[in-house]
């Protein structure tokens, strides 16, 4: 059950803690970004899959695409790919980044154990948070997305990158966003000082209940890691 949530930066729904954290500790922090297209009720459906654990927010994107309908940055998809609009992607990563520390003040959030979880441009987006503000995540989980390269120039220090998790899942049936996208995002990835998790499953651009089990089981695991400094 979503409980009342506080006035932040970007509209949202939060689902509190089945589990609640010992007295004296704080929860980790979920937050679930969603596709183009998509909004923060769709996304936080797969919460109750996730570790009890965590308190999850999911953000609605700054930008509307139709009747309840969101992203994160406009699009166009070409033959020659998917055209963006790199200011408002820009816009919108730095949003993220603010977005994580109100929410860590607001619900009381344990900073050192915030992860990101995108679908599609959430997940380009997660990404995109992660590489330009790591001090905000410990890790991040990109399901059925890309790395933009426009992101790679404003790419944090390895020294501030290292140690930092990322799972990558992806569908190899996927018509949206093919496969290469997330082959070529752990290629890249895979330059940086970065723990990387990368799963191709049978699917195309969604999200199933065999990848969602494998997206919690990955984030359940990075609960018994000690926190990450801030």
């Amino acid at each position: 059950m979503a409980q009342e949530t506080a006035a932040l930066s970007l509209v949202h729904l939060v689902r509190p803690p089945v589990t609640p954290p010992a007295p004296g500790e704080r929860a980790p922090l979920l937050v679930l970004l969603h596709g183009v297209g998509g909004n923060e009720e769709a996304m936080l459906a797969i919460a109750p899959a996730m570790d009890p654990r965590f308190l999850i927010v999911s953000a609605r994107g700054p930008h509307v695409m139709g009747p309840r309908a969101f992203g994160w940055f406009h699009v166009t998809f070409t033959p020659q790919g998917p055209a963006i609009a790199a200011d408002e992607a820009a816009a919108s990563w730095a949003a993220i980044a603010r977005f994580v520390d109100e929410a860590v003040a607001a619900y009381e959030a344990d900073p050192g154990r915030v992860h990101l979880a995108g679908f599609s441009q959430g997940a380009i987006m997660g990404l995109a948070t992660l590489l330009t503000a790591p001090e905000r995540v410990a890790g991040v989980v990109a399901m059925s997305g890309r790395l933009l390269p426009e992101v790679l120039p404003h790419a944090a220090p390895d020294a501030a990158l290292d140690g930092k998790a990322v799972l990558i899942v992806h569908g190899v049936d996927d018509q949206k966003l093919g496969v290469h996208y997330a082959r070529g995002a752990r290629e890249t990835l895979a330059r940086f000082p970065l723990r990387l998790d990368y799963r191709e499953l049978p699917m195309g651009h969604a999200m199933t209940s065999e990848s969602v089990a494998e997206v919690a089981r990955w984030l359940s695991a990075r609960l018994v890691e000690p926190p990450a400094a801030r």
